[in-house]
């Protein structure tokens, strides 16, 4: 009979498909963190790295951890809560206030699993967090990005202050051209951090040359 997996293991693999579509956002910046705090193999760097896709750099960064054990587990959690990692993706707030290092302190299976229980039944009602705090959605991203057409580096550049070989990063990851336009909105969303808000956006985007049609994006300003 196989032993069970540790609770810091059981959490990660819970939170997996979660954590990919968040951190996918800025993958390289997760990658050089973890690599930071020693959580990859000298091998395990290499091979993420190498990922072409944020999607699949993350998966085989998770994947990779996972593989290690516990103690590397344990450590890209608490990565997690790291202030740094915190404010580049705001939506990782729901694991804010998971007590990751309590995870270890447990000296039977009995503890361990109920702790692990605990933990997965606080990220549904942490994640009301980013309802109704204004920040924009997903959805009006993929809305906006309908309405920008050949002009979105311009947009990116000038507008959204991103730099060029993030923009090119972003066209060679994405071939269709509403998904690399969601891609660098998603973007400017995760470094504006709390500033991410709608209003903000629909002012950056009605403003100098690059300015969108007003009736294209006023339901920005629409309240819910």
């Amino acid at each position: 009979m196989s032993e069970e997996p540790a609770a810091e293991i059981q959490l990660l693999r819970s939170l997996k498909v979660k954590l990919i579509e968040i951190l996918s956002a800025d993958a390289d910046f997760v990658l050089q963190h973890a690599d930071s705090r020693c959580l990859l193999s000298v091998l395990g760097y290499r091979q993420v790295k190498a990922c072409r896709f944020p999607s699949e750099k993350v998966t085989d960064l998770l994947d990779h951890i996972i593989q290690r054990g516990p103690d590397a587990a344990r450590g890209l959690l608490e990565l997690l809560n790291d202030q740094a990692l915190q404010e580049t993706f705001p939506m990782l707030c729901f694991i804010k206030d998971m007590q990751v290092n309590t995870l270890s302190s447990g000296t039977n299976e009995t503890s361990r699993k109920r702790k692990t229980a605990d933990l997965q039944e606080t990220v549904p009602s942490k994640e009301i967090c980013t309802k109704g705090s204004r920040l924009i959605t997903e959805k009006q991203l993929m809305t906006v990005a309908r309405t920008i057409g050949r002009s979105w580096r311009e947009i990116g550049r000038l507008a959204l202050e991103i730099a060029s070989v993030k923009l090119e990063q972003i066209e060679e990851d994405n071939s269709c051209h509403v998904e690399r336009v969601f891609a660098m909105l998603r973007y400017w969303s995760t470094r504006q951090r709390g500033k991410s808000t709608a209003a903000h956006l629909h002012l950056l985007l009605c403003q100098g040359d690059w300015a969108l049609p007003p009736e294209s994006i006023d339901f920005l300003l629409e309240t819910e």
